[in-house]
């Protein structure tokens, strides 16, 4: 890979609490990397490091094999985009476009200002929208102002903050696809940072998984979902969440706390383990032992089903046409090529 940002090994504190400890990241010069990982986990400082609005405590940063580590962010031209829009309201959404093409340092003369936000305004689908105030916007609306703004100068760098929180459901639904479509047209690598693993696996071609500020895992969306590294990462994606179960190996199968066996066991390993199976990698029939039906949530195209069962809750997929209500017995079956498993801590 041709690595456009390389970090190595930056960490970062406030006081005596640490943002990140010594961590290590790279982009390629078209890739869009996630970062993925919940509140307080660093991601704003990483972007901020990035940008350079932050100095990294130790560590390094380097753009197009340069060293910017303690460049100005001016100097590194980059766009950072928020999660709250801001926008200067009274300000028309040309107005809002032009602004960083005015910024000290830039040498954009009017003819070249109007030709920039006019494909900026193309590109978004906000032309009818230029002559407005940024007061009278839609959210959506308004995001797309922000984004526009970040794009007009055609950065080396995109950073985004949880562009896409504010919003509602549907919308960022759609944005997300466009978000995806704006990066491959401009060919400009970006670093996304989100806690909705919605937007990690659907956008990224690869996601770092962030936690108190180091790096868990780096993949491709497939690996991190379908073999997540520790418990940790595995609870941060899939909905419902992954089934984790406590485990023995007894007589050549996995058991539960309770002595109720759920699949084969190689002769060889440690001995108690934790089991993590994906809801959608249990079906709800075809095993030996019975369960009992709790909860049916539905969603449409599926269901999923809450299931008392071995001594414990599991959730799993059903489809939407599969006649299931509470109370209903059913004999839950895990896939045994699907199972992820962990020594137990």
């Amino acid at each position: 890979m041709n690595a456009f940002l390389r970090i190595e090994a930056i960490s970062k504190s406030f006081g005596s609490t640490p943002a990140l400890r010594s961590l290590s990241l790279e982009v390629g010069a078209d890739e869009l990397v996630v970062v993925l990982g919940p509140t307080g986990a660093g991601k704003t400082t990483l972007l901020r490091t990035i940008a350079g609005l932050e100095t990294p405590d130790e560590g390094r940063i380097e753009m197009d094999g340069r060293d910017v580590t303690h460049d100005s962010p001016s100097a590194r031209d980059v766009a950072l985009v928020f999660q709250n829009f801001s926008l200067y309201p009274n300000w028309t959404v040309r107005q809002n476009l032009e602004f960083p093409l005015k910024a000290p340092g830039t040498n954009f003369s009017q003819p070249e200002r109007h030709k920039q936000i006019s494909w900026a305004a193309e590109i978004l689908n906000i032309t009818p929208l230029l002559d407005r105030p940024a007061s009278r916007l839609s959210g959506g609306e308004m995001q797309r102002v922000a984004i526009g703004r970040a794009i007009v100068r055609r950065p080396r760098l995109f950073l985004m903050d949880e562009p896409l929180t504010n919003l509602d459901a549907k919308l960022r639904e759609v944005l997300r696809v466009e978000l995806i479509r704006l990066r491959k047209e401009l060919q400009t690598p970006m670093v996304y940072v989100t806690h909705d693993q919605t937007e990690a696996l659907s956008m990224a071609d690869r996601i770092y998984v962030l936690c108190e500020g180091q790096i868990l895992q780096v993949g491709s969306p497939e690996t991190i979902y379908q073999h997540p590294s520790t418990p940790q990462v595995a609870r941060q994606l899939g909905y419902p969440p992954i089934n984790l179960v406590p485990v023995h190996r007894s007589d050549g199968h996995w058991k539960t706390q309770e002595g109720i066996s759920l699949l084969p066991a190689k002769d060889d390993g440690n001995n108690t383990m934790l089991l993590g199976i994906r809801p959608e990698n249990i079906a709800l029939e075809g095993g030996d032992t019975a369960g009992t039906v709790q909860v049916v949530e539905h969603l449409g195209p599926s269901k999923i089903v809450l299931v008392r069962w071995a001594g414990l809750e599991v959730h799993l997929v059903a489809s939407s046409t599969q006649p299931i209500q509470p109370g209903d017995r059913v004999f839950p079956k895990i896939d045994a090529s699907q199972i992820n498993i962990w020594p137990a801590t």
